[in-house]
């Protein structure tokens, strides 16, 4: 799980997200993360912060980068 931010929140958009199910991750110029069951968040976070609390929480697991 991951911390991120909702676009446009006025800081109290933070949610807690399953890592697990980030299908593809976009700057366009906001961050766009579409999930696998096609549902698409905007967040304040900028893609490569996003890519690297991702790897934080797999290395947490253990490394499993599938």
């Amino acid at each position: 799980m991951i911390k991120v931010t909702r676009f446009n929140s006025d800081g109290e958009g933070e949610i807690i997200l399953n890592a697990e199910i980030i299908e593809m991750i976009e700057q366009t110029p906001d961050t766009v993360i579409t999930l696998t069951n096609g549902k698409k968040l905007i967040v304040e976070e900028k893609m490569e912060e996003v890519v690297r609390r991702v790897m934080t929480y797999r290395r947490a697991l253990g490394g499993n980068f599938r």
